[in-house]
């Protein structure tokens, strides 16, 4: 699985790399730009990513600015629903209204920090991204 980590937070950052790693390989941006940047290297490489994480809150792009750019270059190539890139918003916010809007621009997970390992886990086994 290809992986792609969006967090500018260098201990979440790290945590979530090092957890995430015994699931694939991962790339780690620090802010939306760079995030986008990588997501469009990838596909323009011919490797896309499996599962982005985006955290909400990010310097230059924040995450629910990148998950719909991301939205909206899946749907400008023509990709089908089961083709688009899985993404989990993460954030240290307690905000409903952008966990309402993330899954309205096309988030499949919502995982508040800190990161519960376990239910990340469901998560990626419910979208199929590891076996049972």
């Amino acid at each position: 699985m290809k992986i792609l980590i969006a967090e500018d937070d260098l201990a979440s950052r790290k945590f979530i790399y090092k957890f995430l790693s015994d699931y694939g390989d991962c790339d780690l941006t620090v802010d939306g730009m760079e995030a986008l940047d990588a997501f469009m290297l990838a596909w323009d490489e011919g490797s896309p990513y499996d599962l982005v994480c985006l955290d909400v809150m990010m310097p230059k792009l924040d995450g629910l600015k990148v998950l719909k750019a991301i939205r909206d270059i899946e749907t400008q190539k023509g990709l089908q629903d089961d083709e688009r890139v899985k993404i989990i918003m993460t954030t240290a916010l307690n905000d409903t209204q952008d966990v309402y809007g993330a899954f309205d621009m096309g988030a499949e997970a919502y995982a508040a920090k800190p990161i519960d390992t376990e239910k990340l886990v469901k998560v990626m086994k419910i979208l199929h991204l590891i076996k049972e």
